[in-house]
């Protein structure tokens, strides 16, 4: 089976939107927290269930992957037997310029 590791950023991205729902609705932000560890569980069954992300996919970028948890995008790479999951970012954003610099100042500190 598949180990998982997460990036501190995407710990970050996690706790941040959890906040953010909960705000509005306690029982809401604690579904999406439960519907997220559900994909991330998913992930160790099968690693490459999530698609190649496509704005990075045009660029000949193929190492990354994604998990939809509308409206968010869940954002992890492959390496062997571990899947180090990147970043959570809202789908409705033009995350492109976001990927990029993310996941580039990622892998430059080791940060996965």
């Amino acid at each position: 089976m598949t180990s998982i590791r997460w990036a501190s950023s995407a710990v970050e991205d996690l706790a941040d939107i959890a906040i953010f729902i909960t705000e509005d609705s306690p029982s809401a932000a604690k579904s999406f927290v439960e519907r997220v560890d559900g994909a991330v569980q998913q992930l160790k069954k099968q690693p490459r269930s999530g698609r190649i992300v496509p704005e990075l996919e045009r660029h000949s970028i193929r190492r990354y992957r994604e998990v939809v948890v509308a409206p968010w995008r869940l954002f992890y790479r492959c390496d062997g037997e571990v899947v180090f999951v990147l970043a959570i970012i809202d789908g409705r954003r033009d995350i492109r310029d976001i990927l990029l610099r993310r996941l580039t100042r990622s892998e430059s500190r080791g940060d996965d």
